[in-house]
C-alpha cells in the first residue's frame, strides 16, 4: 500500500525535555502543601511514582494519569484525600507542563510543515502526568496546530503504542487505512512495534534518544530533522512507482 498519511510521536520526536526539573519541583512543591512532607521528600516519591509509571507502561501497554499519581502518593503518606483536594492536586501535576514545556526539537515544526503540504499529518503520543489536552495547548503554542490533522493520545483512548488501536484511531480521523501511515517515533518498543503491528512504514528518529539505534527493525532512520526531506521524498517516490 501506498503512504496516504504521515504520524508523528511527540516525546523525543518532535520536542525534548527541556524543563523537566522546575516542571518535577513544582509538582513536588503541590504535594508538600497537602501532605506538609519537605519538599525534597515530595520530590523523591513522585520520582518514584514516574518510575511506576514508566513500568505499568511497559507491562500493560496503557498509561496512567495525574490522578493515578494522586492516588499513589496518598497510599504511600497514608492520606485519606477528600475529592476537592484529590483533584486540586491533580491539576496542579498535569498544568506543570504549562509554564515548564518541553521545547521544539530543532527542524522539527519544518519537518511536519513539509509532510502536511502533501498529506494529511497527525500526532500519535503515549502520555503520562502530562495528559493529551495539555499537550495540544503545547503543539499550538509552538506552532505546530496548523499542519496537524488530527492529535491521538494515550490518556484518550485508554491504551498506549504498540497497541493497534492508537494507530486505528488515528488512520480513522485521518480518513486512510492503518497501512497507509508512515510512523516516526523515538522508540522501538512503543513505536516502531505499534507502527509495524498494522503494517504501517515506520521510521526511528534517534536525534535524542539514539538507545534502540542499532537493534530498530524500522525501514527508516532519521539521525536529525534536516534529513526528513530526503526521506520523505524517497517514500513519496515509491508511491508513484506504485
Amino acid at each position: 500500500m501506498s503512504v496516504r498519511a504521515v504520524t508523528f510521536d511527540f516525546w523525543f520526536t518532535l520536542f525534548r525535555e527541556a524543563n523537566g526539573q522546575p516542571r518535577q519541583r513544582t509538582r513536588a512543591e503541590a504535594l508538600a502543601r497537602i501532605t506538609r512532607v519537605g519538599i525534597d521528600e515530595a520530590e523523591a516519591v513522585l520520582n518514584d511514582v514516574a518510575a511506576r509509571f514508566r513500568r505499568y507502561h511497559l507491562e500493560n501497554q496503557r498509561t496512567l494519569g495525574p490522578r493515578d499519581a494522586v492516588q499513589m502518593v496518598a497510599a504511600h503518606f497514608g492520606l485519606n484525600l477528600d475529592e476537592p483536594t484529590a483533584r486540586t492536586l491533580a491539576t496542579a501535576f498535569a498544568e506543570a507542563v504549562l509554564p515548564y514545556p518541553p521545547e521544539p526539537i530543532e527542524g522539527a515544526l519544518e519537518a511536519v510543515r513539509l509532510a502536511a503540504q502533501y498529506v494529511p499529518v497527525g500526532i500519535i503520543s503515549d502520555t503520562g502526568m502530562s495528559p493529551g489536552r495539555y499537550l495540544r495547548q503545547l503543539l499550538d503554542r509552538f506552532g505546530f496546530s496548523p499542519y496537524i490533522a488530527c492529535s491521538v493520545f494515550s490518556d484518550e483512548v485508554g491504551v498506549a503504542k504498540p497497541q493497534r488501536q492508537m494507530f486505528e484511531v488515528c488512520a480513522g480521523k485521518l480518513g486512510v487505512a492503518p497501512n497507509e501511515l508512515f510512523h516516526i517515533g523515538d522508540t522501538e518498543q512503543t513505536d516502531i512495534f505499534g507502527a509495524r503491528s498494522v503494517g504501517a512504514k515506520s521510521a526511528l528518529f534517534i536525534g535524542v534518544v539514539d538507545a534502540d539505534a542499532t537493534k530498530t527493525t524500522a525501514d527508516y532512520v532519521i539521525t536529525n530533522w534536516h534529513e526528513f526531506p530526503r526521506i520523505f521524498q524517497e517514500i513519496f517516490q515509491q508511491n508513484c512507482n506504485h
